[in-house]
């Protein structure tokens, strides 16, 4: 069998990481170089990258990011009051493997979505699981869902994220339908997996936008005293910095 057909079970096999490496290697020469075992674990180890960085591109894809967020592009601008460090701790995802929140709020156009969707991302990385919706259409999504019988599925895909990331919290007060949703959410995630909410609104304004005093009691005592917060402060991103491409504005 010739380097040809070699290439082509590669590709016929989906083996694209030992495929692209193996035609490199053919076209610039340099398979000489190695010993037949250094060579092997050459295109072992290419074989697993491409398949890990295949497997992160999957799950980026399925999260449904509002932005492309990096950790290295947030403002920690000491004006904000985002501690660096403790955004470095989350970004090592050790919130998600022990099952906590994170609450971010502050003024409209801080950075909140970036910041949310940028951790998001680490875990992505991190081979996590993560899911994205901003609250008022994820409620009208699964007030549909509830029209056409899809609601348990719907529920379903959301309990199976590993992180929920529920941005604009808060926007509008919740009616009794969004309220019973919030508590079945909660309820399925508390203590099993985690979540990041951010909200223009302070916590303890929570209660009101929530309602219904049970339901209240219930859904914040789950998730705000144990939750990292991150409180920022500061004027809006969007009139301190120039407007770039819709990926890179700030919420």
């Amino acid at each position: 069998m010739n380097n040809s057909d070699t290439l082509d079970k590669l590709r016929e096999m989906k083996f694209f990481g030992m495929f692209h490496t193996f035609k490199a290697q053919l076209d610039t020469g340099n398979t000489e170089k190695y010993t037949p075992d250094q060579f092997l674990a050459e295109l072992v180890e290419a074989e697993y990258e491409d398949r890990v960085n295949r497997r992160i591109n999957r799950l980026i894809d399925a999260a449904k990011f509002r932005y492309k967020g990096s950790i290295e592009d947030i403002n920690f601008h000491r004006d904000r009051s985002i501690d660096r460090n403790q955004i470095m701790r989350l970004a090592e995802c050790g919130f998600i493997e022990k099952h906590e929140d994170v609450l971010i709020t502050g003024p409209t156009g801080i950075g909140k979505s970036y910041i949310a969707s940028a951790l998001g991302y680490q875990a992505c990385a991190k081979e996590y699981k993560v899911l994205y919706w901003s609250t008022p259409k994820l409620f009208t999504r699964l007030k549909q869902a509830k029209a056409d019988n899809s609601y348990i599925k719907e529920m379903a895909r959301i309990e199976k994220a590993e992180l929920l990331i529920l941005d604009d919290f808060g926007l509008h007060p919740l009616d009794a339908t969004s309220r019973a949703m919030l508590m079945d959410i909660i309820e399925d995630r508390h203590d099993k997996m985690s979540l990041i909410i951010t909200s223009q609104l302070p916590v303890k304004d929570w209660y009101n936008i929530i309602g219904e005093k049970t339901i209240a009691d219930a859904v914040l005592d789950r998730i705000v005293h144990s939750a990292h917060r991150i409180d920022a402060t500061g004027e809006s991103m969007r009139k301190t910095r120039p407007k770039k491409t819709e990926e890179n504005n700030y919420e």
